[in-house]
């Protein structure tokens, strides 16, 4: 079977296959790496703690990692988690205890930080900890690399030398780049000074490349010799990616739009180093609801665990996966659509050719094995349920679920057991607060009676298809009151349900009942204010 997917991966059109393609056809010309596997990568600044970018680069990778697996089954593949964990610490982070005792470390490698939370050995081992914890969560497949260990260790000293080697070629792709006065004092090589133990931007005055050394000007003035190796130095950050590229051999890594020119120039650094770039992928970053860039300083951002909060992680990755070249808002109102789709992906699946099944999103979001899909009841359903009955717990909406879905159960049907609560929790802060009922206006009160009528004449367990149906004939009706169907179900939303979008009123009332639907309907004719 994997081999007749692999044939089809070699036409599939989804933008991970098409990375996978590039990565096989340009960079290894259909063969096997000489290190023996393709190497996937992706960086991480551990002076502060996962968030949503970075899910979304590890959780992209990944699938063009799986998609590069089926359609080259015989090239094994790697991702490196690399943390650059020997940055000096450049200011203290807002979000942590302790910070007079971490500002007096300002300067030192994050690996020479203390922690501030007292639980690791540095300040660095503590975001690392957090940053393998927060992949394992989702159960991303890794390795993780410390930039400190590949200094320290000597894995980097090849590198390092090469940089030396070709320091007056480097210095030409950098300068230009640089204003007049950071030209007098740049470098690649950042010396980590051996008094104060840190990293230092100072002028080097000279290179010597037969004993693998810099003399730099340290910052009380004197001359200090220092080797580029056993992590004596590190490399400022282009040289930094180039150098660990052309070290380690990485084949593909993303980065986001906002790093397109320092990818150009470290491609450049890589070249002279003697190594090709990997293949890049750029990715759009994320906009706020009023279309402004996302910033962790300015907190207009969506962190993973707000999403988290409200929806299941297979519907973050669904947005992830959709157009990573588009700019897209990332906002609470996106949630409720990301789900649904995620639904309606999971549910085509089974009935979709191999072929369609590879250009899926839950292929990838799943690597090729998606789970069955369950009760086929939407998340915007499940909302306006929980709204019409103003849920304040689970149990309430299963309540209604049990009885639409008789096979569903808390136990059953674990995903939907988990939209329940995601749905309570989505009304409860975001459509609540919100929520503004109306009464109907005369012209419309007659349509409101004609429906609770005809409501009354179907069984009691008729399904939606035919409630939709008397739905629709009712509006059609009223064209003088409804014009357009839209505003005769806009009318049903804001009066039943107190706000301006809702579900396929069909589905909504075979959910809730026929005998609770015309109950709502006759304390709307009363004239009773649903909000009490």
């Amino acid at each position: 079977m994997t081999a007749d997917l692999s044939a089809f991966a070699r036409t599939a059109t989804a933008w991970p296959f098409q990375e996978a393609k590039t990565l096989l056809d340009e960079r290894f010309k259909g063969k096997a790496p000489a290190k023996g596997y393709a190497l996937f990568e992706t960086g991480y600044g551990p002076s502060g703690l996962p968030h949503i970018g970075t899910f979304g680069e590890v959780a992209r990778t990944t699938m063009v990692r799986r998609a590069f697996e089926l359609l080259a089954p015989t090239i094994k593949t790697k991702l490196f988690a690399f943390s650059d964990d020997r940055d000096g610490l450049r200011k203290v982070p807002d979000n942590i205890p302790n910070r007079e005792m971490v500002a007096g470390h300002l300067g030192k490698p994050l690996t020479d930080v203390p922690d501030p939370f007292g639980t690791h050995s540095s300040f660095g081992e503590h975001n690392n900890a957090m940053l393998r914890s927060f992949l394992d969560s989702f159960g991303f497949p890794y390795e993780f690399q410390s930039a400190t260990e590949m200094y320290i260790s000597g894995r980097f000293d090849q590198g390092c030398l090469d940089v030396l080697k070709h320091y007056d070629a480097i210095m030409d792709v950098m300068l230009p780049t640089l204003g007049e006065e950071r030209q007098a004092t740049y470098s690649p090589f950042l010396p980590v000074c051996r008094k104060t133990g840190k990293v230092l931007q100072v002028p080097v005055v000279e290179r010597r490349p037969e004993t693998g050394t810099i003399v730099y000007k340290d910052e009380d003035g004197s001359l200090v010799e220092t080797p580029v190796t056993g992590g004596h130095v590190k490399l400022q950050w282009k040289a930094d990616w180039a150098m660990r590229w052309h070290v380690l051999g990485v084949d593909y890594e993303m980065s986001g739009k906002d790093l397109i020119p320092s990818y150009q120039l470290a491609s450049r650094i890589c070249r002279i180093l003697g190594s090709e770039p990997p293949v890049n992928l750029s990715y759009e970053l994320f906009l706020d609801d009023k279309g402004q860039k996302i910033s962790k300083s300015k907190g207009n951002g969506l962190a993973v665990e707000d999403w988290l909060r409200y929806a299941p992680p297979e519907s973050l990755a669904l947005f992830m996966y959709q157009k990573p070249k588009a700019a897209k808002r990332l906002y609470f109102d996106v949630i409720p659509r990301a789900v649904d789709d995620y639904i309606a992906f999971l549910g085509k699946f089974p009935e979709e050719e191999a072929q369609a099944q590879l250009n899926n999103p839950v292929w990838h979001i799943h690597h090729g094995k998606p789970p069955a899909a369950e009760s086929g009841l939407s998340y915007n359903i499940l909302l306006n349920l929980a709204s019409v009955c103003h849920a304040e717990n689970p149990s309430v909406l299963w309540q209604f679920v049990s009885r639409y879905v008789p096979s569903a159960s808390p136990q059953t049907t674990p995903f939907l057991d988990k939209l329940v609560g995601y749905a309570v929790a989505y009304y409860q802060d975001f459509i609540k607060p919100h929520k503004r009922y109306r009464l109907p206006v005369p012209a419309e009160r007659i349509a409101f009676v004609q429906l609770r009528d005809e409501l009354k004449k179907l069984p009691a367990d008729s399904d939606a298809e035919t409630i939709q149906a008397i739905v629709f004939e009712v509006g059609k009706q009223h064209p003088e009151t409804f014009p357009e169907l839209r505003s005769w179900f806009q009318a049903q939303y804001e009066i039943l349900l107190g706000q301006d979008q809702g579900p396929r009123m069909g589905s909504f009332i075979a959910l809730y009942g026929l005998a609770e639907t015309i109950a709502i309907l006759d304390r709307v004719l009363a004239g009773e204010d649903l909000s009490k």
